[in-house]
């Protein structure tokens, strides 16, 4: 795991001071390649090859193809043999040198070839031509600006947002569109970012740069073509199969690993799966309250314990201010995830005994494992209720209920349940994970904030739509999850929060390969009736215990609620007041409101609340 970065433009220092920025992610090894028209900037976390000889920039034989890599090539070792049967020559172990002569055989279309989780950078000098790719599922991040230098097209880019603001030519800016789409869904969906004119590259995408033009296209999509799939028994069984050969194949390393155990079945499964092809010791982490409804503790020790795992345990109940900033440094843009802060102390946890940890990221969106999955199949039944008694009766009655102190619970599900309902319906499933409503905005944005936004809340969300090919309704929902909403939520949080801590997270039941083989299963196998991750469970009896297998979904989270009617109150009161961002875009009289009415819990505004602060810490750390 690494951190990269680049320009085409030789600027030695430049590149020096943005590398520099990412020393998080790569500690072991630094290096750097400046030639005409273009630089190249690497941190190394080693991970394998531990050796000098695989720093990078990594170059080929006759030093014309350079490259920078941040990820792991899983299937290094079957296209090395491949490559070097057609002649080319390897100078170290590591699996990033396989792009290099890839691409001298194949061209961009290596990348079809690679099989893991990649973000790289790839100059070939005799074309002038400089290559970035992101991988499928968008795993590892990669930024990018346009430019001009000396007057001509230029393009500059990173693993991380504060690295490019290391250019002074890049005028800081608030894209406020970004702003108004994070407040909806908690987020800021690609190839936007918070900063006006830094974009994402969008996962399963690659940009080519060369006579000043910039090209990008998507070379990989997921496909929920209809089409023959095995019978139910027999797909369990694949299933099996390539959860096994997944997790197996993200074992290789150089360094110790561990894995991460929330208790729940997608962290459980790949405990029981490592522990197949580890025989000696294997160290878990988790994370708890003493709070059990925001805890998952007992079920984490009971697989620590059906599986002989060094099981060690992280309690969370209070929360200290500089971690949230620490938090919002290195994701560089609001992201309000209420479980980054609990990863980011947990990756810190790990990173003093593993260099590698497991995690079962992916899983909820492939399965169909969250809740907004049985929302939406529930909505049905709501919908046929007259949208006037909806709207005019049954809104405004479960509004009026109090708050309840637990995480779910009845009330809190049910209100949770009627205010995605009532949004507009091009918003799907998704819109359970969408916290503005048009009456808070008109309560909450200035008009000068209005003027400067498309107010369209579900616009992207129909686009992806459009391209999502699946006949059932569940797969389609499945397709929205993991290409608009997975990779710049949890896949950023997971990034960041583990290199701010320089401990690589590897992701097998993200491997795209089982992706795609899950995409060719019907909607129903994956939710069934009102159960969750169906087919999963039914491929895990008999490797789990059964309490793991037939439990349902709690997740862990911080109790930000609480926090902010108690411990973070006056923290947070203070920051919103003195925030820039908010008096220019927001009116305070409508915050001062959502904060008496959730410390009074009357309502529950954590979500606003949580995002408005993220904003304005945010803007301080990066604007003033």
């Amino acid at each position: 795991m690494c951190g990269i970065c680049g320009m085409t433009w030789n600027d030695a220092a430049l590149v020096q001071r943005m590398a520099e920025r990412l020393a998080h992610r790569g500690p072991d090894q630094e290096g750097e390649y400046c030639a005409e028209g273009i630089s190249l900037g690497h941190r190394r976390l080693s991970i394998i090859d531990l050796s000098e000889k695989g720093r990078q920039p990594i170059c080929n034989e006759d030093r014309t193809v350079w490259l920078v890599a941040n990820g792991e090539i899983y299937n290094f070792q079957e296209l090395r043999r491949e490559l070097e049967q057609q002649g080319h020559r390897f100078t170290s172990q590591s699996d990033s040198e396989v792009i290099v002569h890839a691409y001298e055989e194949y061209g961009p279309e290596a990348v079809d070839r690679l099989r893991g989780m990649f973000a790289f950078a790839l100059y070939d000098s005799t074309k002038r031509r400089l290559l970035l790719v992101r991988d499928r599922m968008g795993i590892k991040p990669l930024y990018y600006a346009e430019c001009r230098v000396d007057g001509e097209p230029a393009l500059i880019f990173a693993s991380e947002i504060k690295a490019m603001l290391e250019y002074r030519g890049l005028e800081r800016r608030v894209n406020a569109q970004a702003l108004y789409d994070y407040l909806g869904f908690e987020f800021v969906p690609a190839p936007q970012t918070m900063f006006a004119g830094i974009r994402k590259l969008p996962a399963g995408h690659l940009a080519l740069f060369e006579h000043g033009q910039l090209a990008i296209r998507q070379y990989w999509d997921l496909s929920f073509a209809p089409g023959k799939h095995p019978s139910f028994q027999e797909s369990v069984e694949r299933l099996r199969e390539q959860l096994d050969f997944a997790v197996k194949s993200h074992l290789v390393a150089d360094v110790p690993l561990g894995v991460f155990l929330s208790g729940g079945l997608d962290s459980s499964c790949i405990v029981a799966l490592m522990r197949r092809h580890i025989g000696g010791p294997l160290k878990t982490f988790t994370i708890g309250y003493r709070d059990a409804t925001f805890s998952e503790l007992d079920y984490a020790a009971i697989v620590a314990r059906e599986f002989g795992t060094e099981h060690q345990v992280l309690y969370l109940d209070s929360l200290n201010a500089d971690y949230v900033e620490q938090t919002l440094y290195h994701l560089d843009e609001p992201m309000t995830d209420l479980s980054t802060v609990p990863l980011y102390l947990l990756c810190r946890q790990a990173r003093e005994q593993v260099t590698v940890c497991l995690s079962g990221e992916g899983a909820d969106e492939s399965f169909a494992g969250y809740d907004r999955f049985k929302a939406s199949r529930l909505n049905r039944c709501f919908s046929l209720l007259p949208a006037a008694l909806r709207h005019r009766l049954v809104g405004p009655l479960v509004e009026r209920l109090p708050d309840q102190p637990q995480k779910k619970g009845a009330i809190n599900m049910l209100k949770r349940f009627v205010e995605g309902a009532l949004l507009p319906e091009d918003g799907g499933h998704l819109r359970w994970q969408y916290f503005l409503n048009k009456h808070l905005e008109s309560r909450l944005f200035q008009d000068s904030f209005r003027t400067a936004i498309n107010g369209d809340p579900f616009w992207q969300l129909r686009e992806y739509a459009r391209k999502a090919g699946a006949a059932d309704a569940v797969n389609r929902e499945i397709y929205l999850d993991l290409r608009f909403m997975m990779t710049d939520s949890v896949l950023m949080k997971v990034d960041r929060m583990s290199m701010a801590s320089s401990l690589e997270i590897r992701v097998p039941l993200l491997d795209h390969v089982l992706v795609s083989f899950l995409a060719s299963l019907p909607g129903d196998w994956k939710l069934h009736r009102m159960t969750t991750k169906y087919i999963f469970r039914a491929a895990l009896e008999g490797l789990l215990p059964d309490k793991i297998v037939h439990r349902g979904k709690q997740g862990y989270s911080l109790p930000v609620k609480h926090l902010l009617r108690g411990q973070l109150r006056d923290y947070m009161i203070e920051r919103l007041h003195s925030s820039a961002i908010l008096r220019e875009y927001m009116h305070m009289d409508a915050i001062d409101t959502l904060i008496e009415e959730h410390t009074a819990m009357r309502q529950n505004h954590n979500h606003t609340l949580w995002a408005l602060l993220n904003v304005a810490i945010w803007h301080d750390r990066f604007f003033n």
